[in-house]
């Protein structure tokens, strides 16, 4: 067996949504920040994320994350967070999973009952707490960067879908927060098709009617995902289904979207701090949400998030290519993929 360009990996999921973290092989990525280095990976080696997301190697619900030292005086180690189509500044699922993955291979130093240490994302600083026992990670905790509402209650007409009443709100990325009960669903696992259809044309009007940007960083400024809201089936506060591109559900209740449906809340008076607030997936998975502090981003009040969940690692792996492979950069079909078939930039 010949392989070439090979890549340590760890693969988890946290409460359903996968994870591929990269944890050898990148070693060398330009920039300051972990802001700085997903500009670059995004722009002049985005052959890396195809080569980790693409089919044969990867599918469409399938991120990776790109353990890196990082420069920040508060940070044991940063991460760059890749998806099926692009780069976010934060993710709540990807930061469970790499921080599970630390601990659970040795590569941050475990303590028990609690270990404490930084993370430092694209999106900023995010804290962390493990739970930990016998050697495992229990249950991970984040505080993620301060989240906000920007639009409330505004009148959205969705081509093909109709006209929807939506929230914008930020937790990490630009969310449209919309209630499934106006366009007569329920968010369970048989309408997840038509909900990530009709979200992804949500998500595409909602991006050319709402200007957004972060006064912090003013390179994040479009809304990225819809995500629907409904009331609980499983014993929680609220249920959810966030679209991702090019078209799917995330598996579970998405960390950065709780943290920006806890801000909307909070502004409209009816979340508190220190309450928990328990969202459910379209799975039925759940993640536990709770605001510590009020704070502000430039004009906008501001609240301070919480995310806890669980993570499990299922594989361990060394992926490379084979050097006669036709397919070795990786490809997509548009069944899975929502486009025509392409295959990727040269290999890594």
């Amino acid at each position: 067996m010949r392989l070439n360009n090979i890549l340590q990996v760890v693969d988890a999921h946290a409460e359903g949504e996968p994870s591929r973290i990269v944890v050898g092989g990148v070693t060398d990525v330009p920039g300051e920040t972990m802001f700085e280095k997903r500009w670059h990976l995004e722009h002049e080696r985005d052959s890396l994320r195809q080569f980790l997301l693409f089919e044969p190697r990867g599918h469409v619900a399938l991120s990776a994350d790109i353990v890196l030292p990082s420069n920040h005086p508060e940070a044991e180690f940063g991460f760059v967070i890749m998806e099926s189509t692009d780069y976010p500044a934060m993710s709540g699922t990807n930061c469970i999973c790499t921080a599970t993955v630390l601990l659970e291979m040795g590569i941050q130093p475990m303590e028990e009952p609690v270990t404490r240490f930084n993370l430092e994302a694209p999106g900023g600083i995010v804290g962390i707490e493990a739970q930990c026992r016998d050697g495992e990670c229990e249950r991970i905790t984040f505080t993620n960067q301060p989240a906000f509402m920007v639009y409330e209650g505004e009148q959205l007409d969705v081509p093909g879908v109709g006209e929807v009443s939506v929230d914008i709100a930020y937790g990490g990325a630009f969310f449209a927060i919309v209630d499934a009960a106006q366009i007569g669903m329920e968010i369970v696992p048989e309408e997840a098709a038509e909900l990530a259809r009709l979200g992804a044309l949500v998500t595409e009007a909602a991006a050319a009617r709402f200007p957004v940007e972060h006064p912090e960083n003013p390179e994040i400024n479009t809304v990225t995902f819809t995500d629907w809201v409904a009331p609980p089936r499983n014993g929680g506060d609220a249920r959810n289904a966030n679209v991702v591109r090019p078209g799917r559900l995330d598996r579970s209740a998405c960390g950065t979207a709780t943290c920006a449906r806890m801000a909307v809340l909070h502004a409209q008076g009816r979340l508190g701090l220190d309450q928990d607030f328990i969202n459910e997936s379209v799975t039925s998975t759940q993640f536990v949400g709770r605001l510590v502090a009020e704070a502000r981003v430039g004009e906008f009040a501001a609240v301070v998030p919480t995310i806890s969940g669980r993570a499990w690692i299922y594989a361990t792996a060394e992926l490379g290519h084979h050097p006669a492979d036709p397919l070795a950069s990786g490809h997509r079909v548009g069944d899975n993929w929502g486009a025509a078939p392409v295959l990727s930039a040269p290999l890594l």
